[in-house]
């Protein structure tokens, strides 16, 4: 099973902690450009990294994460400049509920015109996408984030299940790992944490045991990869649970 990383603030404190691990990984690293996003890679020298995939995010003001509610002209500059871009890239899709509800009102017109961009985006962009999103996997839950441009099919798809922020008992968690592998195949991966706090500040964290209860489930489920966040919590404890996986 493939374990990965998000780090959501890419400080020299928290990419230092890929000095830890010694063992292959994928890192899922936040940046608010193309342009901020290279130069960032550029710092990071571990043969441990496989691949480095752009994560982009916005200003609170323009709604942080990815959505038809986000501002158009952020949406039109973060996907424009990416348009003949060479790097992988993970699209965080939520609403901006905790950034900036007055977007639900400037950006309802927009709404159709800013979900097809995103879609037309998803479908053009030549190389691989990941799309972060909310854990409802269920058939009818699943066509209710389309419908709100926060799911597009036929893409690779990272299920937030975040044990320490969901009220998940370990039969219900291993529940929703087993159908989103029977619903998106090889296309789905499990979001997992969060070993450390977020853009939220509030984040509880999983213990290590947790985790290794969780990545067990994971395992047993089928589940090809498992990215983390977030890489800024990394240490010895949960170190020691990773390598067994």
């Amino acid at each position: 099973m493939q374990i990965s990383f998000f780090e959501e603030f890419p400080t020299k404190k928290n990419l230092n902690k890929l000095n830890l691990i010694d063992f292959p990984i994928k890192l899922y690293l936040a940046a608010s450009s193309l342009e901020e996003f290279l130069k960032l890679t550029k710092k990071i020298d571990n043969e441990q990294v496989k691949e480095i995939i752009y994560w982009p995010i916005l200003s609170k003001r323009e709604g942080y994460w990815i959505s038809p509610f986000t501002k158009r002209k952020a949406l039109q500059r973060i996907l424009g400049e990416l348009e003949g871009a060479k790097v992988s890239v993970m699209l965080d899709l939520e609403l901006p509920t905790t950034k900036n509800t007055t977007l639900y009102f400037t950006q309802f017109l927009n709404f159709l015109k800013n979900k097809r961009m995103i879609r037309k985006f998803i479908g053009n962009y030549s190389k691989k996408i990941y799309l972060a999103e909310y854990f409802p996997i269920g058939y009818w839950k699943r066509r209710l984030l389309q419908t709100m441009g926060l799911h597009y099919p036929d893409t690779k798809v990272i299920k937030m299940l975040y044990h320490s922020m969901l009220p998940f008992s370990n039969e219900l968690f291993r529940k929703e790992l087993e159908c989103g592998y029977d619903c998106l195949g090889r296309d789905y991966l499990a979001g997992f944490g969060t070993i450390a706090k977020g853009i939220m500040g509030w984040e509880p964290i999983l213990t290590p045991g947790k985790l290794k209860i969780d990545l067990e489930l994971a395992k047993k489920a089928g589940v090809k990869e498992v990215v983390i966040f977030r890489l800024g919590g990394l240490n010895k404890k949960y170190l020691k649970v990773l390598k067994n996986f």
